[in-house]
Order: C-alpha cells, then structure tokens, then sequence
C-alpha cells in the first residue's frame, strides 16, 4: 500500500525519472531521425554491441521483447548494413549478431551522447552520488 503522505513526493520522482529519460534518450533520438530509425534500433545496436556474437534468442531475452517486436527493426539494420549475420558453426539454424564498421561507429556516436552526459554528471555529484544512482537504477531493474 503506497503511503499517502509521500504521494506528492513519490509523484515528483516520476516527474523527475521521465524528464531525465527524455533528456537521456533526445540527443541520440536526433540522430537515429536524420537516418529512418528510432530508439528501438539504438537499443539493438547497443547491446549487439555490447555482446559480438549474440544470437537472435539471446537478444530477445536482453531486450525483454517478442521475437514479432524485434523482426522488423533487426531486419532493417541488417538490410542498411549495420549488422551482420553469421550462421553459427555448430549450429546452421543459429543466426550470430554483430555489429558492421558502420554499426559500430553509429553506436558509438549514439551511446557516446549518452556516455559524455553520465560522465560530466558523475563527475560533477561525486563517486558516491554515481554508485547510490546505480543502486537505485539496479533497484527500478529488479522491481
């Protein structure tokens, strides 16, 4: 049962975590615009990134999503050439996911906008400011 007293302020930390996601999410928005794409693709490049060789089952469970939600947006990174697929070798069926030369400089233009944001925060609050941010972000995760 949510405390009543603490709506106003639980209602102000929504306020603030929606306009920190906007804030986050605007500068590699633009950029993913000026190329057809959206924030579902920067999501895909980011983590195909993060783990070269992923399958698309894999993937699927790091993104939380449907195999019909990732079809589309996976596809259209492959056909523009900012993934590649390989078959794995012990299994033909397997699809392996990376990143192409030009995916990975366009990831690492989008997430670099990111990174540069956390960086001059973290800086600016302190290591411990940083770690009690991600306690609470690993928190909202596991909820």
């Amino acid at each position: 049962m949510i405390d009543l007293n603490r709506q106003t302020e639980l209602r102000e930390s929504i306020e603030l975590f929606f306009f920190a996601y906007r804030a986050f999410t605007a500068p590699p928005d633009r950029i993913l615009a000026d190329r057809g794409l959206g924030r579902v693709h920067h999501r895909i490049l980011y983590f195909v990134g993060r783990q070269p060789g992923t399958t698309v089952t894999e993937l699927l469970g790091t993104l939380g999503v449907t195999k019909q939600a990732l079809n589309a947006p996976l596809r259209q990174l492959v056909e523009v050439g900012l993934i590649g697929t390989t078959a794995d070798p012990d299994d033909k069926r397997v699809k392996r996911l990376a990143l192409t030369a030009d995916g990975a400089a366009l990831e690492a233009e989008l997430t670099g906008t990111q990174l540069a944001m956390l960086e001059k925060l973290f800086d600016k609050e302190g290591r411990d400011a940083e770690l009690a941010w991600k306690r609470l972000m690993d928190g909202l995760r596991q909820a």
